[in-house]
């Protein structure tokens, strides 16, 4: 009798597994955005679900919820039921760096189950077309040959853009000062301006300057050459840093406990999506790189780059709290 019962709870158990599988989903989808619209990851997000809406049938409704540096929608889709119906546009700010450098209300790896990575987004090293360089290698003696005198830009304490280019100026030895401004745009206008010597920006907000001229670029921080920027070498090329790979990731991710077969569905609808031409042309168009992992390589993935952030952060001696 108990091995007849057990096999009654087996067959119901596999009967519910693949009634979700196949029923799933059966209504709309909301990606809590922690961002304001038009911000990288609300486009990445856009782009990506509009096409997995078309594949899977049903809406990606997409819900922003900005504010503090992206850690209030996080927390809130840390506390949705994980039904699979409500999940994250996730990224490098309030995922990989916030909980290294200040207290947040949620724990990354413990409230969180990564579903797929969209896109990356590769830093450029660029400075105010002043500045008496012509390539990397004549960029860094510049700064080198005056330590303490020039000054770097980032879109704020503790930002992505501020990481970057701490761990650049200690891979390379150079000491320059840190001013932090409210967003990229500013810093960017600064920079142009000539009210700071250099910084590293997304491409996205930089590459109109730099084709027009009003900015010098020297490098980016890929391991790889960028598709939208392939005429500028890495710096693991042209730096001697044998293992420079700094940049900011956008994907999905669910609240611990999503059903197995929902976020199997959603990292596979997901990929296929990313691989689509009209999505790596519209993302590509955003200044942003499709990208993808198999899901059982996306946790270590996000782990390795949260500790390399929170190293970069402790030498650096960031903190926000």
């Amino acid at each position: 009798m108990r091995f007849a019962a057990r096999l009654l709870i087996g067959f119901a158990l596999a009967a519910s597994s693949a009634a979700l599988a196949q029923g799933y989903p059966n209504k709309s989808i909301k990606v809590i955005v922690p961002w304001p619209p038009g911000q990288a990851t609300d486009a990445a997000a856009r782009i990506a679900t509009e096409k997995m809406g078309a594949q899977m049938g049903q809406q990606f409704v997409i819900d922003n919820r900005p504010g503090a540096g992206g850690t209030i929608g996080s927390e809130h889709a840390a506390r949705a039921t994980p039904d699979g119906y409500t999940i994250l546009a996730g990224s490098s700010g309030p995922i990989s760096i916030s909980p290294r450098v200040q207290k947040v209300p949620y724990d990354p790896e413990k409230d969180f189950e990564p579903i797929c990575i969209i896109a990356s987004s590769t830093y450029v090293l660029v400075a105010n077309p002043t500045v008496p360089a012509k390539d990397y290698a004549e960029f860094v003696a510049f700064l080198k040959a005056n330590p303490g005198k020039y000054t770097f830009a980032s879109s704020g304490t503790g930002a992505t853009a501020h990481l970057v280019a701490e761990y650049f100026n200690s891979s390379v030895g150079i000491t320059a000062s840190h001013v932090p401004y409210k967003g990229s745009a500013p810093a960017v206008t600064d920079l142009i301006a000539g009210h700071v010597t250099y910084a590293f920006e997304t491409t996205a907000s930089v590459l109109g300057h730099i084709k027009a001229g009003r900015l010098k670029a020297f490098a980016v921080s890929s391991p790889t050459r960028s598709v939208i920027v392939p005429e500028l070498p890495t710096i693991m090329e042209v730096g001697q840093v044998p293992d420079f790979d700094v940049r900011a990731w956008i994907g999905l991710i669910g609240p611990t406990g999503i059903p197995r077969e929902a976020r199997g569905r959603l990292a596979n609808e997901c990929q296929k999506a990313v691989q689509a031409p009209e999505v790596k042309e519209k993302l590509l168009a955003a200044g942003l790189e499709p990208d993808s992992l198999p899901l059982d390589e996306i946790a270590p993935y996000l782990r390795k780059v949260g500790e390399r952030f929170g190293a970069i952060a402790r030498q650096a001696k960031i903190r926000l709290d």
